[in-house]
């Protein structure tokens, strides 16, 4: 196969535009910052707040329709151990979204956090808050290598082009327009992007559907054709396991920096909600495309195709399994559209995951511990340092392991095993306090490390209920990650309410209370049903300034 020069030309175009979008957004960010008397960096970061309702909806919902999101849709679906039973990702996004919308949007946005990692900052102190920090930056870092990797996989199929040439042009151009623009620029792009997306996948549906080598797919989503029923099966020897998955994917998002930086950015906490809740129904108009693709991919006698035999799964491309439907069962040039359209996804998630990761280091690390009295323009430079740094970080990586899920199991890990429980006990739970974080932070992840993982070559050293052992390795039947995340939340509030019982009764001399915890109240509740207590009710206004003069002391410094 030699070098596919239409869709070379084609993918140019598609770069130019996303780039010159990207520099026409970062010039209106400068107009900002140089009539505005608002805080640069929060013009950077949150685009001064003034995000619209239209523009919010389209890069939160760009932010989650990744390459992961895209491909791995199809990949679900056509592997046939899995199925459509399987590919849960639209219904945890749109849930992810609900839930954020419900009990997370409003209660951060009213309190003008910069980012999801300043409650920590201002109720636990630095050094927790700094090591959390680090874990979300290793997230951040982990997203961006798993996203390109599906690019690069997608493009070097489809245009014959190589593996890293792809990845690091893709890169380049991601890292040149956040670092230009920040939020602006990664928003405004994310229009160009999301736009792309729809309108290329929907437009490859059609060819693939009839194509001539393929099945109804009516008939083989429930009768075995060339391979078993895409409709996929939950047996209950996997369920817990789904079960798992589905709260991964539903509740792990919460636990990403770049979810709550849209909503800071809304121009006002009612819009914030908002945003979710019409977000939510859009998420799955993206991902039907690829779920009829991966449909069609099972329905296919690829022995009659230019593919031809074995099947992608049986060679171990399943993963490849989008861009091998778009480049040999619709003709050239809707192949070369399709690929379009997984570069948009791509780079959507990865300029996002870069501001992310700016964000966090830039006020939680630099500003709020590092160099307390940096000023507007350093800060500026850090936040630029920082965006191609992580792009470096994250594309080299991509040359340690070719497979998405790997990268994908990391970042799930930390977002939903230790990130998430940590930030529903610092919002809701007025008991909280740095000792029970620290140790609930400790067991979450010596429970995770002991329960091991084959995939990424984690013996099981924990054996959970259910545990079997399949060729020689032992294999978790249980929810273990689930079991994780709630043994973070139950150890981080049972210790907090012990260590704050024990300073407030002199039993440890006050001395030693490093988190000065004795000064907060025991409460009656640990939390009521709307995420307050009722001493919080009572001391709102009190707790709603000190947080106000927290953040606007670490910006003025």
């Amino acid at each position: 196969m030699s070098l596919n020069i239409p869709g070379l030309l084609v993918m140019v175009l598609f770069y130019l535009l996303v780039l010159g979008t990207g520099i026409w957004a970062s010039m209106k960010s400068k107009r900002m910052q140089d009539s505005s008397q608002a805080n640069r960096m929060e013009i950077a970061l949150l685009g001064n707040r003034g995000i619209s309702m239209a523009v919010g909806v389209f890069t939160m919902t760009a932010t989650f329709v990744g390459g992961g999101f895209i491909v791995g849709l199809a990949e679900a679906v056509y592997t046939p151990t899995m199925g459509l039973t399987w590919a849960v990702m639209p219904v945890t996004a749109a849930l992810s979204f609900i839930v954020g919308g419900l009990f997370f949007a409003k209660t951060m946005r009213d309190r003008k956090y910069v980012t999801m990692m300043d409650p920590f900052q201002i109720k636990y102190g630095h050094l927790i808050s700094g090591a959390l920090s680090v874990a979300l930056l290793i997230s951040d870092i982990i997203w961006v290598t798993g996203t390109l990797i599906g690019l690069g996989a997608t493009m070097s199929v489809i245009l014959d082009l190589s593996y890293s040439l792809c990845i690091w042009i893709s890169a380049a151009v991601a890292i040149t327009y956040t670092l230009l623009g920040g939020l602006y620029s990664v928003a405004y792009t994310d229009i160009i992007q999301l736009c792309l997306i729809f309108f290329s996948l929907w437009l490859c549906v059609p060819f693939i559907l009839m194509n001539p080598h393929s099945a109804d797919i009516t008939k083989t989503a429930f009768n075995a054709t060339y391979q078993a029923p895409w409709i996929g099966s939950v047996d209950a020897e996997r369920a817990w396991r789904w079960i798992d998955n589905f709260l991964i994917l539903a509740l792990g998002n919460l636990g990403c920096q770049d979810f709550h930086q849209r909503t800071l950015s809304a121009s006002s906490s009612a819009t914030a909600r908002i945003i979710c809740f019409i977000a939510a129904p859009l998420i799955f108009i993206f991902g039907v495309p690829s779920v009829l693709i991966g449909a069609v991919a099972a329905s296919t006698d690829w022995n009659m195709t230019t593919y031809g035999f074995p099947s992608p799964y049986e060679r171990g491309e399943a993963g490849q399994v989008l861009p091998i439907a778009l480049q040999h069962l619709t003709p050239n040039y809707i192949s070369i559209i399709g690929v379009g359209a997984i570069a948009a996804a791509v780079m959507s998630s990865t300029d996002s995951a870069l501001l992310s990761a700016a964000s966090i280091f830039t006020t939680n690390i630099y500003k709020n511990i590092l160099r307390t009295k940096a000023s507007d323009q350093e800060l500026q430079w850090v936040i630029r340092t920082t965006v191609v740094l992580v792009g470096l970080a994250g594309t080299s990586l991509t040359f340690l392991h070719n497979s998405i899920m790997v990268f994908w199991i990391l970042g799930a890990d930390i977002t939903y095993t230790i990130m998430f429980p940590q930030l529903v006990c610092v919002l809701f739970f007025k008991i909280s306090n740095g000792y029970g974080s620290i140790m609930g932070l400790l067991v979450g992840v010596l429970l995770r490390v002991l329960s091991g993982d084959p995939s990424i070559g984690l013996p099981v050293i924990l054996p959970f209920p259910g545990c079997t052992l399949e060729d020689g390795v032992y294999v978790q039947r249980s929810p273990v990650r689930t079991i994780c995340m709630l043994s973070t939340i139950f150890v981080t509030l049972s210790f907090s309410y012990l260590t704050t019982l024990l300073f407030s009764k002199g039993v440890i001399p006050e001395r030693w209370d490093v988190f000065k915890v004795k000064t907060q109240k025991i409460p009656q509740n640990l939390m009521m049903s709307n995420g307050t207590t009722k001493t919080d009710e009572e001391e709102k206004p009190e707790v709603q300034n000190e947080t106000e003069l927290m953040l606007t002391t670490n910006q003025q410094d």
